[in-house]
């Protein structure tokens, strides 16, 4: 028990740094887009930056809200981070606490779950801002989780097995994404969604709502909102991988290979907010229920049969 704890810290120690240099990363590629430098002042090329914001954050005076709902609006960033910290379990290695058969079936129920933080943060500010920002949040992932669920479908129609490393292995000759290419670009946009990002961020639309759902928190509480967000974009795109990119090969933390993959989905995440302006909201909503919807279920209601067929022949 004692080495299972000390495992269990390591690892959520790690993947805490990771989230920091995903912020470095990300300012870097914004700024080397926009014909910039990034930082660069903190440490050498920046490397430090990442840690001295953090540091500043978690010394800066806490919001006194007197209007706000008190136990949900410190309870919501906590719930959040612990969320994004409780789906990284799922992460395979020869170091694993524990090991799920239905891991993404834990993965659909965990990620539902991330609306109810952000709900939380949005009504319990009782501002007029953060709670339209929470609601836009909410619509959009629960819009976009319809979608995620018949796209992960798909891929379990398949390999037929809720387990990830069955999925994985399934893929040892041949790509998901090159059999299924349509959908694996219909689930990176999901994923885009999901996680709130540009231009799809319309819970934090500077122009209308100025912050969103966040805009009332500081310090602290905002950092845990800020490395949950961060964390579920990293996760996203280790089960993207997983799902249409990854083999047997990449089962193991020493894998190079299964790692520059995953790096490569994160720098898109950054090279999309580089590039793309905001949608429009209408267009958004159209976008899941008009176009992304039917193609899934079509998608997977011919997979389901040619799997079937297949079984039969067989």
């Amino acid at each position: 028990m004692v080495l299972m704890f000390f495992w269990m810290i390591i690892s959520y120690i790690c993947v805490l740094l990771a989230v920091a240099f995903f912020t470095l990363l990300e300012r870097k590629g914004l700024g080397y887009i926009q014909t910039r430098k990034g930082p660069n002042k903190v440490g050498i090329m920046g490397v430090i930056q990442p840690l001295a914001d953090a540091l500043k954050l978690f010394m800066k005076e806490e919001n006194n809200l007197y209007n706000s709902n008190k136990i949900p609006y410190y309870l919501a960033p906590t719930m959040s981070l612990s969320l994004g910290l409780i789906m990284w379990s799922l992460y395979w290695t020869e170091y694993s606490l524990w090991y799920f058969s239905l891991g993404l079936l834990f993965f659909l129920c965990v990620s539902s779950l991330n609306v109810y933080g952000v709900l939380m943060a949005g009504w319990s500010s009782n501002s007029k801002y953060s709670l339209l920002g929470c609601l836009r949040a909410v619509a959009q992932t629960i819009s976009y989780e319809v979608t995620l669920f018949l796209v992960l479908l798909c891929s379990l129609s398949i390999a037929c097995s809720l387990d990830i490393s069955d999925i994985m292995e399934m893929q040892i000759f041949c790509w998901n994404m090159f059999m299924m290419m349509p959908l694996a670009l219909i689930w990176f946009v999901v994923c885009v969604a999901e996680t709130n990002r540009a231009p799809f961020d319309f819970a934090e639309g500077e122009s209308e709502l100025v912050s969103g759902f966040n805009i009332e928190y500081g310090s602290g509480l905002f950092a845990l909102l800020f490395l949950a967000e961060y964390m579920s974009i990293l996760f996203m795109s280790m089960i993207s991988v997983a799902l249409f990119l990854g083999s047997m090969e990449g089962f193991y933390l020493s894998n190079i290979g299964f790692w520059v993959k995953v790096m490569f989905l994160v720098f898109c995440f950054i090279w999309i907010r580089g590039s793309f302006p905001r949608f429009r909201y209408d267009l958004l909503m159209k976008l899941t229920w008009l176009s992304f919807l039917p193609v899934s279920l079509l998608v997977l209601m011919w997979n389901v049969v040619a799997k079937f067929f297949y079984i039969l022949i067989l």
